[in-house]
């Protein structure tokens, strides 16, 4: 049975340090610094969130960027908020299980205890295994993110709580005609992190990281998450990448305008330009004509094939 929930993985703190705390005490939470209870500082709308704590963050980590305070404000007030009751969770154990559990209270804090941003979890009796999970939910958890909206793997991991082996191809937009080829394309924006650094964007840009981990993925903005976030190599230039599987309409510029505006209001420092890279299998006369007039939008294709060859 599907339930209306959304699915997150979240690690419990740096490292996932506090998993079994967190599983023995009943709980998950993060901290990020903010040292204040937060209970009436939680509008619904994380930006609104973030436009008042992410000050607060800079002058407790004045060696941070913006892009880090975004990232760590936005995440914090997912775990107080934006996660509901009875949504889903998994939680890393270290050796290659998955704790699983379901939101079960409103935000609580704690003071002087580990994670003290906190709500009341039910944890399941029965771990998940890594290897039951398919390869693109494992490329998914695999993001260093603290939180990972994993919701569009809900009837994989539904079935895997049933205690079912899931269908090697998943997908639920009743429009694809060919899931082979949905199935090899779902994997286009982790190929692309796996393999930055030998394409030609890679040559000139860098994955957004912080202290040596990757942040730049599914970056989130107040008008949708950015595929990739990069910076260029002597970090004058923050580029937008968006993904679309398939051929890319003209409506995909104004996409990525707005967060391309986003990013030039919100995360640029004062020395830094904004570009944009669209990436798609096929564009049309009419994405060519929008491109043509918009500044600073670069367009590559990209070429998806499975063959099999008959030897002997």
């Amino acid at each position: 049975m599907k339930l209306n929930r959304s699915y997150y993985r979240i690690y419990a703190g740096a490292k996932n340090m506090f998993a079994e705390l967190c599983v023995k005490q009943g709980f998950i939470g993060g901290d990020w610094g903010i040292a204040q209870d937060l209970t009436n500082d939680l509008p619904e709308k994380w930006q609104d969130f973030n436009k008042k704590f992410n000050p607060i963050f800079l002058s407790l980590h004045p060696d941070k960027t913006k892009v880090a305070a975004g990232l760590a404000c936005g995440m914090l007030h997912t775990i107080c908020k934006g996660i509901q009751l009875n949504d889903l969770i998994i939680c890393p154990d270290g050796n290659g299980q998955f704790y699983v559990g379901e939101i079960a209270s409103d935000y609580f804090y704690v003071v002087g205890e580990p994670l003290p941003h906190r709500r009341k979890v039910n944890w399941f009796h029965q771990p998940l295994s890594k290897e039951s999970f398919s390869q693109p939910l494992k490329n998914s958890i695999g993001s260093i993110a603290t939180v990972c909206d994993i919701t569009k793997y809900a009837d994989e991991l539904e079935e895997l709580l049933d205690g079912k082996q899931p269908s090697a191809l998943i997908h639920t937009d009743e429009l694809v005609e060919d899931p082979n080829v949905f199935a090899l394309e779902k994997h286009l924006e982790d190929f692309l992190i796996a393999n930055w650094a030998s394409t030609d964007l890679g040559k000139e840009f860098d994955i957004y990281s912080e202290e040596g981990e990757l942040v730049g993925q599914q970056y989130p903005s107040d008008t949708g998450p950015i595929d990739i976030l990069a910076i260029s190599k002597d970090k004058k230039t923050l580029l937008v990448v968006e993904l679309k599987r398939g051929r890319a309409s003209d409506s995909v510029v104004g996409q990525i305008q707005r967060y391309m505006g986003y990013v030039k209001d919100e995360l640029c420092e004062p020395n830094q330009t904004v570009k944009g890279v669209i990436i798609a299998l096929e564009d049309d006369l009419r994405l060519r004509r929008a491109l043509s007039v918009a500044q600073n939008i670069e367009f590559f294709r990209y070429q998806v094939s499975f063959k099999l060859f008959k030897t002997a």
